[in-house]
């Protein structure tokens, strides 16, 4: 047996197992410490507005079945939730093959090798009378033998992470993963946002295709009233003309209601990955809009700050930039890599099978590019700025969706107070209507005059239509805002 080992490189590389070079990562940077330390959000003023944590499954408040139905079939089928958790596995196999990386490479290999060797005389003695004779006549070959060379075995080799580059390198892979994690909560969060304002929107037209058809019908008895009173000289071609004109406009309104249907119909089937038209029969009876709850739940500053997908994702993109410049600053220092083999062998083929052929050789090797120029200096440098960089982008996130929370909440308070006094303005002209009405069975009013307090009682209902649209939509900006429609029991995190 063959045999040839050294144990004192793997004594000095497990001396420094324990050193890791580059930062450690402490956390991201502090930012807005005012509105975390207030609690509360400065446009949060509406009473609606409670500082309890908001809800994860936000559209179960608009009570509304059909919608928390497709909001749950969008998550489930959505091509984009699809993507995010495609992101999430490639991400996961980057890690496991930075965790193999700091194993030991094992291969299997079988070799056979044959040389002819100059001036090497295997043959017997009479060989060399041969050769001597051929001296002698002036004619002397120098001889030649083959060799032959049979192993079969195990080939390993290890890199000692000395200086903890893998180490950085596997915490770096791990936040990456959580941070695409953060990103599939995200398209999570948009999602459900964007089914929700679909679906009021296509409620919305709906209703306004309704109002619009009974505005349309209401004129036209107008019209034809006014021209019946033309007829008999109490009506002039002005009064005429002008409900024409007016009845005309309604009809043409009517148009690019029915394109807007058909879009937001259209929009809620790519949504909940379907084709275009799959959702048609489902959705084609007219619903009404749902509105928001009568308490609306958003947490305070801290608990966005903690929750928002997008504010998660760029604290663990900075953890990933962190680690990577320790991955880079052990690039600047020695590596020591063993190389070992472990065979059976020797110059028959027959030899592979006898234990006493047995070879091991254990081989460190230790490596510096110690004059490369700067190249892994500048390496380090870069990953460093990716951090600072990173840290920036942190903070602006921060600050983004703080500021995106407050301009939500605001406009849904003024939102409020707007439908409040429309829903005031449409009793008003419900009630014109009906003492309008009085005043028509006891002859002191035309029905002329009726049919236009009641063409007006339509206008301000589908004011009131659009603001109720206009107020559900804003509730959804603010949960948006919030960072909410995702469950962080869902996330399975990277061990």
């Amino acid at each position: 047996m063959k045999t040839l080992h050294t144990l004192a490189p793997l004594a000095f590389a497990t001396i420094l197992a324990g050193c890791t070079v580059g930062p450690d990562y402490k956390g991201p940077p502090a930012v807005a410490s005012d509105a975390t330390a207030r609690g509360s959000f400065v446009r949060a003023r509406d009473p609606a507005l409670t500082t309890a944590p908001g809800l994860a499954r936000w559209w179960e408040g608009l009570g509304d079945a059909t919608l928390t139905g497709l909001v749950d079939e969008a998550l489930a089928q959505s091509p984009t939730i699809d993507a995010a958790q495609a992101r999430i596995r490639a991400a996961q196999a980057q890690l496991r093959q930075q965790r193999a990386g700091s194993l030991p490479g094992v291969s299997a290999n079988a070799t056979y090798l044959h040389a002819t060797i100059p001036g090497l005389d295997v043959g017997q003695g009479g060989n060399g009378g041969a050769a001597g004779g051929g001296a002698a006549g002036g004619s002397a070959q120098e001889p030649s033998s083959g060799l032959d060379f049979y192993n079969a075995g195990l080939n390993a080799s290890w890199e000692a992470d000395i200086f903890g580059g893998l180490r950085r390198g596997v915490e770096q892979r791990r936040a990456a993963v959580e941070a695409r994690f953060a990103d599939l909560a995200d398209a999570q969060v948009s999602l459900s946002a964007q089914v929700a304002q679909a679906y009021v929107n296509l409620r919305d037209v709906q209703a306004r295709i309704r109002l619009n058809a009974d505005s349309e019908r209401l004129e036209r008895e107008q019209l034809a009233l006014a021209q019946r009173r033309r007829a008999g000289g109490t009506a002039s071609d002005l009064d005429v003309e002008r409900l024409q004109n007016q009845l005309e406009t309604t009809v043409a309104q009517a148009v690019p209601l029915g394109a807007q249907r058909d879009e937001y119909l259209g929009q809620l089937a790519i949504l909940t990955g379907r084709t275009p038209g799959a959702l048609d029969d489902r959705l084609t009876a007219e619903a009404p809009v749902p509105l928001p709850p009568s308490a609306v739940a958003i947490g305070d500053p801290a608990a966005l700050i903690a929750h928002r997908p997008d504010i998660r994702s760029a604290e663990r993109t900075l953890a990933a930039n962190t680690a990577a410049i320790g991955v880079n600053k052990a690039k600047e220092l020695p590596a020591v890599r063993f190389l070992g083999l472990l065979g059976l062998g020797g110059t028959s083929p027959g030899d592979i099978f006898d234990v006493d052929n047995l070879t091991t050789l254990v081989a460190p090797q230790l490596s510096w590019s110690f004059l490369d120029f700067g190249r892994a200096r500048a390496a380090t440098r870069g990953s460093e700025a990716q951090r600072d960089e990173a840290a920036a982008q942190y903070r602006q996130t921060v600050l983004e969706a703080l500021q995106d929370a407050e301009t939500s909440l605001s406009r849904f308070g003024k939102l409020r107070q707007q439908l409040a006094g429309q829903l005031r303005a449409e009793a008003s002209a419900e009630r014109s209507v009906r003492l309008n009405a009085l005043r028509v069975k006891a002859g002191t009013s035309s029905t002329l005059d009726q049919l236009d307090i009641e063409r007006q009682r339509l206008s301000a209902a589908i004011t009131v239509a659009q603001a109720k649209a206009q107020l559900t939509n804003s509730f959804i900006a603010v949960q948006k805002s919030l960072g909410l429609g995702w469950t962080p029991a869902s996330e399975a995190r990277p061990k």
